[in-house]
């Protein structure tokens, strides 16, 4: 079996795993309480994936002294508590990390 003939069959897979999902299930067969609970899954996963990303090094180990990501974090959150407005979180967030790596 060729890589490439893999790396497609892996491709379709979890194409179709997650098409399905979208096109087969009807949003009449969710009753209230569902959605509710599914609309909290985004705000669950979310800091998963970010909280390796701005508390670890690159061996797996906390970094807490002189990270400039933490007081990035802190950045954004601040804006995005106040703003409301996801592209000024981004950006502003993404210049303070960028002012504290030159400066620190």
């Amino acid at each position: 079996m060729s890589d490439w003939f893999l790396i497609i069959y892996c491709g379709l897979i979890t194409y179709l795993t997650r098409f399905s999902m979208i096109a087969l299930l009807k949003k009449e067969m969710f009753n209230d309480r569902i959605r509710e609970v599914l609309s909290y899954v985004p705000s669950a996963i979310f800091p998963a994936i970010i909280f390796p990303t701005i508390f670890l090094d690159n061996t797996g180990s906390f970094d807490f002294t002189d990270n400039p990501k933490i007081l990035a974090a802190i950045v954004a959150v601040l804006v995005g508590y106040f703003s409301k407005n996801i592209l000024l979180t981004i950006f502003l967030g993404l210049i303070s990390y960028w002012m504290l790596i030159f400066l620190l």
